[in-house]
């Protein structure tokens, strides 16, 4: 039997980890959908750890910068407003300086 410690192993059927698909189920329920106003990044976070993912907000806010960046993904599952890095290694902003919504594709 085999036992995965320290990490997640992405899902076979959509190549999400469960902290991706609970960002992107939690801001879909809350509504923040494309073309709607930003919201803080720290509210979606909050609802993500609230509702669904009980673990660190670190976690949560690391899966959803990645999510949004458009050097790391090929299609962009989150739109995200403020500092996100940059490809020469610079972090994100904080939560608390940053906005997200979702992009059209995942709604």
């Amino acid at each position: 039997r085999l036992t995965f410690i320290s990490r997640a192993i992405p899902d076979v059927r959509d190549g999400f980890k469960p902290v991706h698909r609970r960002i992107l189920y939690a801001m879909s329920k809350a509504g923040y959908d494309a073309g709607k106003p930003y919201k803080k990044a720290a509210g979606i976070v909050g609802e993500v750890i609230g509702k669904y993912h009980p673990h660190g907000d670190a976690a949560v806010y690391d899966s959803m910068v990645r999510m949004a960046q458009d050097f790391t993904l090929l299609i962009l599952l989150v739109d995200g407003h403020g500092n996100f890095g940059s490809v020469g290694g610079d972090p994100a902003a904080s939560m608390r300086y940053t906005e997200a919504r979702l992009q059209g594709v995942s709604q």
